[in-house]
């Protein structure tokens, strides 16, 4: 059962005010489909329902719950300790947990609507990133983060020199991932505790303004004939390498 005594604290180490991506509305429960609604379920959408339904029992209390899932049941895509939890409670919980001593952010190059920018998105919040960071075009396809950026913290920048500007102003330096020549291997270099990530697009890869404003970029060693990764992949590849360094299993 979801423990009740919860007091989500402020973001340790805000991160410098930059230009929000623009979002869709939402509730606080951060929207429902079909699928949250008891009288819209039939015996077949019960199978495959995941989450949980509605609350039995006494209502729980706390500024963590959120009414509308405590009645109608929580079919999102969270892990249990958030279920019934508002989106602003679970952002706030996450901000707490997160160290400030290692702040990892992802920034992705959007200049063609690329699909994969909605998997690095999800995949970063799985990672409870500080930020993500989408230059270029303002508008990004969210398809495949499956609403995992409502739990984000995502930033827009037009360009490489904003990023660079921004990132300098925090004091992260700037760790590109692409098999261009001159970069390091991922697997030998120290990723820095507090750094951002950044990644290119699908079919280009980093641009050479973006290359040319980062600190260092590094490649993830292949052995096989293809020439480059999914971009999808590479993300996951890049945090889950920083996760490994800063963030080993207990």
């Amino acid at each position: 059962m979801p423990d009740p005594a919860v007091d989500p604290a402020p973001v340790v180490d805000p991160a410098p005010v930059v230009e929000p991506v623009e979002t869709t509305p939402h509730g606080p429960s951060g929207g429902f489909d079909r699928l949250n609604h008891r009288e819209a379920l039939d015996d077949g959408e019960r199978e495959r329902a995941v989450g949980v339904g509605p609350w039995l029992g006494e209502l729980p209390d706390g500024p963590q719950w959120d009414p509308e899932l405590l009645e109608l049941g929580d079919r999102r895509n969270v892990v249990d300790r958030y279920r019934y939890w508002s989106v602003a409670a679970i952002v706030a919980d996450l901000d707490a947990r997160r160290d400030p001593e290692f702040a990892l952010h992802v920034a992705i190059e959007n200049w063609a609507h690329d699909l994969n920018i909605g998997s690095v998105v999800r995949t970063a919040n799985a990672y409870n990133v500080a930020g993500v960071h989408i230059v270029g075009r303002r508008r990004w396809n969210r398809r495949g983060a499956m609403v995992t950026d409502r739990y984000l913290h995502v930033h827009h920048h037009p360009d490489a020199d904003a990023l660079a500007a921004w990132a300098g102003a925090a004091g992260l330096p700037l760790v590109g991932v692409d098999n261009v020549p001159g970069s390091q291997p991922i697997e030998a270099y120290a990723l820095p505790a507090r750094c951002v990530l950044v990644l290119g697009q699908e079919s280009t890869g980093l641009t050479p303004a973006m290359q040319a404003a980062c600190d260092v970029v590094v490649h993830i060693t292949q052995h096989g004939s293809t020439r480059s990764l999914n971009a999808g992949a590479a993300g996951a590849i890049a945090m889950y390498a920083w996760a490994l360094r800063h963030h080993p299993h207990p």
